[in-house]
């Protein structure tokens, strides 16, 4: 299974963003606590559409809560990764995986990184900016799982107007 963890997001349309990205490929989401907003706030449910409500989701008060409550292989974006997104094998589809992202400001603290060196990484990137958005981060690391995973069990044409549309 695919899951994304928010460690205390700040911002609620890159969460809304996040959640829709979820509702949208099967990919549980975890938040950590604090968040610099209520997931009842206005931002987020604008963001996320009307698609949240298909979003799995479940909030902890802190890491260690999150911890003890789940097991698997846990990656932790970060700008300090020296390891490229796309070195580590997430071919797996019975493996627990866990993106772990921290909060727009400060990332996930230094303490939490270094017990976990070998699962570091970044998005590589060129000296103009410090950091994607979080949300745009979070898209390219669910669908790089995804791709190793031949985008298991998501749809290949689109549901709605039918696969022909195009060609009528």
């Amino acid at each position: 299974m695919i899951n994304v963890v928010l460690f205390e997001p700040e911002i609620p349309g890159n969460t809304g963003n996040i959640m829709r990205t979820c509702a949208g490929t099967g990919t549980k989401l975890h938040i950590i606590k604090p968040m610099g907003f209520s997931l009842e706030d206005k931002y987020v449910k604008r963001s996320g559409v009307n698609y949240i409500e298909y979003c799995d989701y479940t909030v902890y008060e802190n890491f260690d809560d999150f911890e003890s409550k789940n097991e698997g292989t846990y990656y932790f974006l970060t700008r300090y990764g020296k390891k490229p997104h796309t070195s580590f094998d997430y071919s797996n589809k019975n493996e627990n995986i866990y993106l772990i992202f921290g909060k727009e400001s400060t990332g996930i603290p230094k303490e939490i990184l270094q017990k976990h060196l070998d699962y570091c990484m970044r998005i590589p990137m060129n000296a103009n900016i410090r950091a994607l958005n979080l949300s745009n981060s979070v898209a390219i690391m669910v669908y790089e799982v995804l791709r190793q995973q031949d985008f298991k069990d998501l749809l290949r044409t689109e549901p709605f107007k039918g696969e022909d549309f195009l060609t009528k």
